[in-house]
């Protein structure tokens, strides 16, 4: 980890966490959810950043990857757990940090909400080098399922890289054996999903989020335009709309094409199979000689 690497995700950091902490003030019933989440990606570039993925909000049993179409009119309404995803890069390397919120009229959600956010503070408190991150796991795994709660089991922390939001290792929200170690200079977040189900989630709906995975291969019909805009993102993942102002039937085609080649890979919402509530808690965390530091604190 070089001094400049180390500043950018410093910088991305706390940009980060003052775009969650704004959502989180604004997330009412009522406002649109594409309007938190265009102005949180206005926010991050007038701090001089760009989003390192596209800013999303999950509500209600959507654990993550709910992310607003160009005309989507959806609204959170009173009674919504609501969870809000937020990256951001400098020169490429990414800050990622979530909260969730409370919409309910008599605090329902708190204890859930809580209990993700606690788990996170147990999973922050065993970081060090040469630490499993089975480790980490069971501190979340114990924490929420001593509040009542069961983690998502098939969700993940992960490693930050330039240019890549999802590095190893990956970091489970329960404890396992085996797995990856965490050690001096690394960067990664931590994200306990709590649930008050079994806590299992499977894709379903249309994907707004993906991302290029392969240069593309030369086939007919992609559009050099839009070609040319993904590409500009080199690896980070995009919304489509990031692209309102290309011509909607050459993104389509476009990102179709490159899909099916298997050079752009889709991210519908992920959502618990029993469609109970989740609540999320992230941080992004930087291992240093001197011990854990929270970017996004």
């Amino acid at each position: 980890m070089d001094a400049h690497a180390l500043d950018c995700h410093r910088r991305a950091g706390k940009i980060a966490k003052d775009c969650r902490d704004w959502a989180a003030r604004n997330i009412q019933p009522g406002v649109r959810v594409r309007y938190v989440l265009e102005t949180v990606e206005d926010m991050i570039r007038a701090a001089g950043a760009e989003p390192g993925f596209p800013a999303q909000s999950s509500r209600n049993s959507i654990a993550a990857h709910y992310c607003s179409a160009p005309g989507d009119e959806l609204t959170y309404e009173e009674g919504d757990c609501v969870k809000v995803d937020i990256g951001v890069h400098i020169d490429g390397y990414v800050a990622d940090t979530a909260a969730s919120v409370d919409l309910s009229a008599d605090g329902c959600w708190k204890a859930l909400i809580k209990a993700s956010a606690d788990a996170l503070a147990a999973a922050i408190a065993t970081v060090g080098h040469g630490v499993k991150v089975g480790k980490v796991g069971a501190a979340i795994e114990r924490t929420i399922m001593a509040a009542g709660y069961q983690p998502v089991r098939n969700l993940t922390g992960h490693g930050l890289g330039r240019w890549k939001v999802h590095t190893p290792p990956q970091i489970p929200n329960y404890g396992e054996n085996g797995g990856g170690t965490l050690v001096e200079g690394m960067v990664f977040a931590i994200e306990p999903f709590a649930c008050n189900g079994r806590g299992y989630i499977r894709e379903r709906g249309r994907a707004e989020v993906f991302m290029m995975v392969h240069p593309p291969k030369k086939a007919k019909g992609l559009d050099k335009d839009v070609l040319k805009a993904i590409e500009a993102w080199r690896g980070l993942p995009i919304a489509r709309r990031y692209f309102r102002d290309l011509d909607g039937v050459a993104l389509e085609d476009t990102l179709s094409k490159l899909a099916k080649q298997g050079s752009l890979m889709r991210y519908p919402p992920l959502v618990e199979e029993e469609g109970v509530m989740v609540a999320q808690t992230e941080h992004s965390l930087y291992l240093g000689p001197d011990g854990v530091e929270i970017l996004t604190a």
